[in-house]
């Protein structure tokens, strides 16, 4: 009987210890297990100064062009440029047989000749005939004949000196000129053929230092970003030529016509384009894009961070929880994958890359930094000159 208390405490601790290792699982199954957070992809916004800017298509145009037309009739004697090159004001490009106008001019200085030596004898008989008419020697009519034929003599010369001019004229126009500086085209007419004064086109000859871009803006465009430009601010302009990918070609605009086009609702611009290394052909298809204000600092994201509901566009930042919060906003223009806000972020502001897409408002995440980057984007209207301008407007 001495035993039985100590055997009552040993079965009691046994089943407190059963109790114990009983209760345990059944606690940790009544915790909720913690989830992992979703890693996210977030970056802090772009702040960069961007410009807007409108595309226009056209072609260019040479401020010179000539259709070379001979000024006489006659065979061509000699073609004397190469075809497609480069010529000066003045350099000699065909010459007609001369051998017919130097015959004229001959002929015209023989009878100019023979006309002062008319002249020479008609102006002696008038002046006797003056010398006789005061002696009463011949009669008043008399005198009055040798005086006209001396005038007629003399108007006679004068009119001989014109022709032999015109002549003279006409045999200078037998050694066809460059008009202008500019690329020559091919010859029309060939060695040996007649060509006619003012009709027959010999060739062509257009100027290359400079192109004029000439495009259309539209009436509510120009009233919105135009309104006050004039030809004198020089509107800077870059220009791509087709199947480039640059805008390689910096202009300005030297012209703005004078009135909108009643038919078309459009103001006729000009932009010019020097062009010293001669690489602009007349009739080339171009883009000219043309800025209506000055670069100015704005929030740029990537277009898919941009969610959308039923009343705003929005993105989601990140908070100093790293918790992701709605933020509505206002979108610009876009520039490649960028787009630019124009209210609701601040330079300092964190967004998750990606957006709404697997993430909302609220949700607490395990952010994943990346940079994002503008660099190859153009986001202003002169861009560096081996760097295309990806915006898509």
């Amino acid at each position: 009987m001495s035993f039985s208390k100590p055997k009552k405490v040993v079965a009691i601790s046994v089943l407190l210890t059963a109790l114990v290792a009983c209760s345990e699982p059944a606690e940790q199954a009544k915790a909720p297990a913690q989830m992992p957070l979703t890693q996210i992809d977030v970056a802090q916004v772009i702040y960069k100064p961007v410009q807007t800017w409108f595309t226009y298509t056209t072609r260019l145009e040479a401020p010179q062009q000539v259709a070379l037309k001979p000024r006489v009739s006659g065979v061509v004697n000699t073609i004397d440029f190469v075809e497609g090159q480069q010529v000066k004001q003045g350099d000699l490009l065909f010459s007609l047989d001369p051998r017919p106008f130097e015959a004229q001019v001959a002929s015209l200085n023989a009878q100019v000749v023979s006309a002062v030596a008319e002249y020479q004898q008609a102006k002696s008989e008038a002046a006797r005939a003056t010398r006789l008419r005061k002696r009463d020697a011949i009669s008043s009519e008399e005198a009055e004949s040798r005086a006209t034929a001396a005038k007629k003599a003399q108007a006679q010369i004068s009119a001989l000196r014109a022709q032999l001019q015109a002549a003279q004229l006409d045999l200078e126009f037998t050694k066809i000129t460059a008009p202008i500086d500019g690329i020559i085209s091919r010859a029309e007419i060939t060695r040996g053929n007649t060509v006619n004064a003012n009709q027959s086109t010999l060739t062509s000859i257009v100027s290359d230092q400079k192109m004029y871009a000439y495009f259309d803006i539209d009436e509510r465009t120009w009233n919105s970003h135009f309104e006050g430009a004039k030809a004198s601010d020089n509107l800077p302009v870059v220009m791509q030529l087709l199947g480039s990918d640059k805008y390689a070609y910096n202009g300005h605009v030297d012209f703005i016509d004078n009135q909108i086009n009643t038919s078309t609702g459009t103001l006729r611009v000009r932009a010019t384009f020097i062009d010293e290394d001669n690489k602009l052909r007349s009739g080339a298809f171009a883009r000219i894009r043309l800025a209506s204000q000055d670069a100015t600092q704005q929030v740029l994201i990537p277009e898919k961070a941009i969610g959308t509901d039923l009343k705003n566009r929005f993105v989601l930042i990140v908070d100093d929880k790293n918790t992701l919060q709605y933020r509505p906003i206002s979108v610009g223009d876009r520039y490649g994958e960028f787009r630019a806000i124009t209210s609701g972020l601040e330079a300092k502001d964190i967004i998750a890359v990606n957006g709404p897409a697997k993430v909302g408002p609220g949700m607490p995440i395990e952010p994943r930094k990346t940079q994002l980057n503008a660099d190859t984007v153009g986001l202003t209207l002169i861009a560096p000159l081996n760097q295309p301008l990806l915006t898509a407007k």
